[in-house]
């Protein structure tokens, strides 16, 4: 199977690009319903699940990843438990067909499968920007408050990546295309990355 993992800084347009360039394709993709599936499994709260696997909640549990998930003797937390399971429905998609995977750390724990692994990120200006204007209605952050929820955000996706690969979130070194969406509409882009990826995969 071909697949393509979407890793993105909060406002950079990362999602709005996973799905454009998996419509280009013909792919599947997958953002939010790697959530629904994974609380379909668990029983559990989705908002809760969000938060845990967004934020990295789950690094204040003894648990202990590497490449392989491994579980303290004879305990069993919240943490460990929807490693599991993301894991488990991460790779149940990867089998399904070719597809497009949003965040989730799925670029590393589908490293076996050698998917294109794409970074997106952004200048700030055109962070805030992004998101003021999708932000939902009631929602109103001054600049300064956006800033600094773009950061805690990006902190938190970065914590939560790095605990199950061994390159930092955001590196050139572990990622196959590195996008930079500042000042772009993310629309007029997404052809030639789509053909950048059908070239990437033809190598393999």
């Amino acid at each position: 199977m071909r697949i393509i993992t979407i890793n993105r800084e909060f406002g950079s347009g990362g999602r709005e690009l996973g799905k454009r360039l998996a419509e280009n394709l013909g792919f599947a993709y997958y953002d939010k319903e790697i959530i629904d599936a994974i609380a379909e499994k668990s029983k559990l709260d989705e908002g809760f699940i969000d938060k845990t696997i967004e934020e990295g909640a789950w690094k204040n549990y003894p648990i202990t990843f590497n490449h392989t998930f491994a579980y303290m003797p004879l305990i069993e937390t919240p943490g460990n438990t929807l490693i599991s399971w993301q894991s488990e429905v991460l790779h149940e998609i990867a089998e399904k067909s070719d597809c497009v995977i949003v965040g989730r750390a799925a670029d590393a724990i589908l490293d076996e499968y050698h998917p294109f692994k794409v970074f997106v990120f952004a200048d700030m200006d055109s962070k805030v920007k992004r998101c003021q204007e999708r932000a939902e209605e009631g929602e109103n952050l001054t600049d300064k408050e956006m800033i600094r929820h773009i950061k805690k955000i990006d902190k938190s996706r970065a914590s939560n990546h790095d605990l199950f690969a061994p390159y930092k979130w955001g590196s050139r070194e572990g990622f196959d295309l590195c996008i930079n969406t500042s000042n772009v509409e993310i629309k007029t882009i997404v052809p030639a990355i789509g053909d950048y990826a059908k070239a990437w995969f033809g190598n393999f």
